[in-house]
C-alpha cells in the first residue's frame, strides 16, 4: 500500500466529510477511496470513520490519525513548494481568495498586468465575503478586509487600509436634508451594512472625541454594492469605503457629508489583511501576489 497516497485520501475524506466529495476533489473513482481507507484501517487495526447510509465521522482514534495525517501531507507540500520557488521564475498553481466587493473594483482591473508579469502562474481566485478555512480549502492567500482575530494555525499581515465615507445622492439630500453632526443621523434613513450582529453603529471621532451613533433605517444588507446602488437612487446615507464610491463622488453622483470627523477611528475595522498558512512563508508565489495587492494599495491610496 502506498501509505502516503492512503493518507492523502483519508484526510480528504475527513475534509470533505465523506467518499463521494473527497473522491471529486481528487478525481478518483469513490470506490478507489473507499478500498485504500479500509486497507489503511486493517493495517492500523482500529476504526477511523465511521460510515452510515447518511454520513461518514472521524472516530476518536480517526480525529488522532487525522491530526497528525495533515502535518505530514502538509510537511511534503511545503517541501514541494520549497523545490519548486528555488526556481528563478514564479510559476506554478497559486489559489487565493478575496471579498466580493474588494476583489471587483480594486483587484480585477489589474490582474491582467500580474498575469501578464508572472505568465507561468496558474491563478485560481475566488470571491467571497465568507471566512473560508485555508487547509481545508487548499487556499494560499485570503486577502480580508476589517478585523481579523489572532489564529495560532495563521500568519496575518497587515498590507494596507481603507477609508469609508458617509455619502448621499443629491436628490436624498434635497429632500430631507443633510446631517451636520452624527448626532443627526438618528434623524435620516440610513444604510447599514449588516456584520451579522444586532448593533449598527457609525463611529466618528472629533477632537479626541468620539461619538458612536446607533443608527437606523428601512434597508440592511451583506453587500456594499447593494448599499451603493441604493444611495445612488436616493433613498438614504450610506457609510461605504471609499475605494467604492469615489469616482461617484468626484462626478457629483453622490455627495461625502460630515467630512470633518475621522469615520471609523478603529484602524483594525479598516485594515487590508493578508491571510496564509505558515508553511507558505517563504513560496514565492505567495510573496508575488500579497506584493502585488500591497503594491496596489499605495500607488492607489484607498
Amino acid at each position: 500500500m502506498d501509505k502516503f497516497l492512503a493518507l492523502k485520501m483519508f484526510v480528504a475524506t475527513v475534509d470533505a466529510k465523506g467518499f463521494s466529495q473527497a473522491a471529486r476533489n481528487l478525481s478518483v473513482a469513490p470506490s478507489t477511496i473507499t478500498r485504500i481507507v479500509d486497507a489503511l484501517e486493517a493495517e492500523l487495526g482500529t476504526v477511523l470513520l465511521n460510515r452510515s447510509t447518511r454520513q461518514v465521522t472521524v472516530s476518536e482514534a480517526g480525529m488522532t490519525y487525522y491530526v497528525n495525517a495533515r502535518k505530514i501531507i502538509d510537511s511534503v507540500l511545503e517541501a514541494d513548494e520549497l523545490v519548486k520557488d528555488s526556481q528563478e521564475e514564479v510559476s506554478g498553481p497559486l489559489r487565493v481568495t478575496v471579498p466580493m466587493s474588494f476583489g471587483r473594483h480594486v483587484i480585477a482591473p489589474h490582474l491582467g498586468s500580474f498575469l501578464h508579469r508572472h505568465p507561468k502562474l496558474d491563478l485560481d481566485i475566488v470571491l467571497t465575503d465568507d471566512v473560508v478555512d485555508l487547509s481545508t480549502q487548499r487556499i494560499d492567500v485570503s486577502i480580508r478586509l476589517g478585523s481579523v482575530a489572532p489564529m495560532e494555525d495563521l500568519v496575518s499581515r497587515k498590507i494596507g487600509a481603507f477609508k469609508r465615507l458617509v455619502i448621499a445622492s443629491s436628490v436624498y439630500i434635497h429632500q430631507y436634508g443633510q446631517p451636520h453632526e452624527p448626532a443627526d443621523l438618528l434623524h435620516h434613513q440610513c444604510l447599514r451594512y449588516d456584520y451579522g450582529n444586532s448593533q449598527f453603529m457609525w463611529t466618528f471621532l472629533a477632537n479626541k472625541e468620539e461619538q458612536r451613533i446607533p443608527v437606523k433605517g428601512k434597508l440592511k444588507s451583506n453587500n456594499v454594492e447593494v448599499l451603493h446602488q441604493v444611495a445612488l437612487g436616493g433613498q438614504g446615507i450610506a457609510l461605504l469605503p471609499e475605494w467604492l464610491i469615489r469616482q461617484d463622488v468626484i462626478d457629483g453622483r453622490l455627495m461625502q457629508m460630515l467630512s470633518t470627523y475621522q469615520v471609523s477611528p478603529n484602524s483594525a475595522s479598516s485594515a487590508i489583511s493578508a491571510i496564509y498558512l505558515p508553511n507558505h512563508r517563504g513560496s514565492k508565489r505567495t510573496s508575488a501576489f500579497i506584493d502585488f495587492v500591497t503594491h496596489l494599495l499605495k500607488s492607489d491610496p484607498q
